[in-house]
């Protein structure tokens, strides 16, 4: 299914933008993905999308929103520049009408704060029906914005990801890896993770410096309650604190009882406190999640 071919193409887009007066930012992220394949593409992952509520983060000028809108999606944009949100809302508008779905803008910042969503946002995210998220994220937050997303009260049933190529590979990576660390545990523990689509910096504009990737996330049926997920962030934050140093140091220096405490604990789990936290798979930190005191539950850092 192709989007409609009467939208602006790149060198219309660039004339409106050098009208406005508009250059893009480093410092936000603004690298609009202009290859419509691919767009495509990352819109045909998240199938099926009709009458789905989709989250997109950074909306930018929509080249994979339209994608989106084409295929019937209820559309729920979030966009933190307005001159980008008011140029291409229009368009957008149309092509939800176009496309049977619907579109709607919330011009803001994702984040409140490094460790926590947009109220506004928060709001806006169904309660009691399965939603998606699909976004061409933000490459400096999009490690937080993931792990926030998948610990909100009805989190997403999937998520389709074009992040730096780096991130997806810390997303997917397997236990003694260099990559395996706090966020490819906490994303793990509730979703099957894929890298599913390389992504080349010739397909932006303006073009990245680093090659970039779309990770797939599919929630397990069987994932972790909100209490669970509280534990085990409080657990791989302190396992992962310092990588080189064992669990019972890590985990000691966390708990009341130091390092003879974390020995009990990782006794309890049947872990080596003597082992590293890059050694250990998610059903070890499942279960030293499991024995953590609920007292030690407390804000974590979400990009770790």
């Amino acid at each position: 299914m192709s989007a409609d071919a009467a939208w602006p193409d790149g060198d219309e887009w660039r004339r409106r933008l050098e009208a406005e007066g508009f250059r893009p930012s480093r410092r936000l992220g603004q690298n609009f993905l202009i290859d419509a394949t691919r767009c495509e593409a990352i819109a045909a992952l998240a199938e099926p999308l009709r009458g789905m509520f989709v989250l997109e983060i950074g909306v930018g000028l929509g080249f994979l929103t339209r994608h989106l809108l084409a295929r019937g999606a209820r559309v729920f944009g979030v966009e933190f520049d307005r001159r980008l949100a008011d140029l291409s809302r229009d368009d957008l508008v149309a092509q939800a009408e176009a496309g049977g779905g619907t579109y709607n803008l919330l011009v803001a910042d994702a984040l409140a704060t490094k460790s926590s969503l947009a109220p506004d946002l928060l709001a806006a995210l169904p309660r009691d029906a399965d939603w998606q998220v699909v976004s061409n994220l933000p490459y400096a937050v999009a490690s937080p914005l993931l792990v926030l997303l998948a610990r909100t009260p009805r989190p997403p049933a999937a998520m389709t990801a074009l992040v730096q190529l780096e991130v997806a590979a810390r997303i997917a990576a397997r236990p003694k890896s260099a990559d395996y660390g706090a966020l490819s545990v906490r994303l793990q523990a509730a979703y099957h993770v894929t890298v599913a689509l390389r992504v080349p910096p010739g397909a932006f504009r303006p073009r990245p410096k680093v090659d970039s990737a779309v990770v797939r996330l599919v929630r397990r049926a069987l994932a972790p309650d909100a209490g669970e997920l509280g534990r085990l962030d409080a657990v791989t934050s302190a396992a992962f604190a310092q990588r080189r140093k064992r669990l019972r140091n890590n985990l000691g220096a966390m708990l009341p009882g130091g390092t003879a405490e974390a020995e009990e604990l990782c006794r309890r789990a049947e872990v080596d406190p003597a082992a590293r936290a890059e050694e250990l798979d998610l059903a070890a930190f499942g279960r030293l999640a499991a024995g953590w005191p609920p007292e030690l539950v407390r804000g974590f850092d979400p990009a770790d």
